[in-house]
């Protein structure tokens, strides 16, 4: 009877800690502060539906229809204007691309608590699009994905030939690792209440988090894969790379010296090393 009753205690602790915990990795609130014009750019204003039909929000700039097109993710709490830099950088070598809100960021609907296969559904939402859109004349699709955002484009490259070249910058290998982080990092032990939390997440979202683990999938993509990390990278540590490098031994890892999370854009060389993987055949 007194192990019933810590059984029942433990699980009601943990259902508090759920619904704590899912306040604290809500996707924040994140308007935009930025119009098109403020990039000096052609971009259009565009939506398109997702796979429950509401609306998702996102910038397209065509430079050359002929051209193929980039479909630009960012990462949790952030918004396209996060994919500026990439907007401006890579226009000017001819590029067409397209960035979205993924739901529940910047204009786009917002359906619930996010996740990474919502992200990689936003994906598969923005290349039907693509597919029929008739000012893009090439159908080639590559993919490049910040954080969160390129751990989905590597689940969504596995369920989608379509997609021929992947970038991502700070992806994970697997999402329960980043999340253990993130509790490590409050000083929250891990057993037996972080456990529970875990398997209770499991049960209110249906979600088998091995099934979507971006390393469990990576190697099921036709796509070639171009993996940066910054070797400073506090948020999704550079461990998470080599794990993707080891499970698709044919994927490039670009390691950056110093850099962390949200910085290698800056790195020396970095618009020449993605410009030259995406038209390479």
């Amino acid at each position: 009877m007194l192990f019933l009753y810590i059984l029942l205690f433990l699980l009601a602790i943990s259902t508090v800690l759920f619904y704590l915990m899912v306040r604290g990795f809500k996707n924040p609130d994140n308007p935009h502060n930025k119009i098109p014009n403020d990039l000096g750019l052609k971009i259009q204003e565009v939506t398109f539906p997702s796979v429950k039909g509401e609306n998702i929000f996102a910038w397209k700039t065509i430079s050359n229809p002929d051209f193929p097109i980039l479909i630009l993710v960012h990462g949790w709490g952030k918004n396209i204007e996060r994919m500026s830099p990439y907007l401006r950088k890579l226009c000017c070598r001819g590029f067409n691309m397209l960035a979205f809100d993924a739901r529940g960021h910047g204009n786009s609907h917002n359906d619930g608590p996010m996740t990474m296969l919502k992200f990689a559904e936003d994906i598969e939402s923005a290349i039907a699009y693509i597919l029929n859109d008739e000012e893009q004349k090439n159908k080639e699709i590559s993919l490049i994905g910040l954080s969160i955002g390129g751990a989905a484009s590597i689940l969504a490259a596995s369920r989608n030939d379509s997609i021929k070249k992947v970038v991502t910058v700070g992806g994970f290998a697997h999402p329960l690792a980043v999340m253990r982080k993130q509790i490590s990092d409050r000083h929250i032990p891990y057993y037996p209440l972080i456990w529970l939390f875990f398997k209770l997440v499991k049960w209110r979202t249906k979600l088998d988090f091995d099934d979507i683990a971006p390393v469990n999938n990576i190697a099921k993509a036709k796509a070639d894969f171009l993996l940066i990390h910054g070797t400073k990278d506090k948020v999704v540590p550079l461990e998470q790379g080599h794990k993707l490098k080891k499970a698709q031994p044919k994927a490039e890892l670009w390691e950056i010296p110093g850099r962390g999370h949200s910085n290698c854009h800056l790195e020396k060389g970095y618009w020449d090393k993605i410009g030259s993987f995406l038209i390479e055949k």
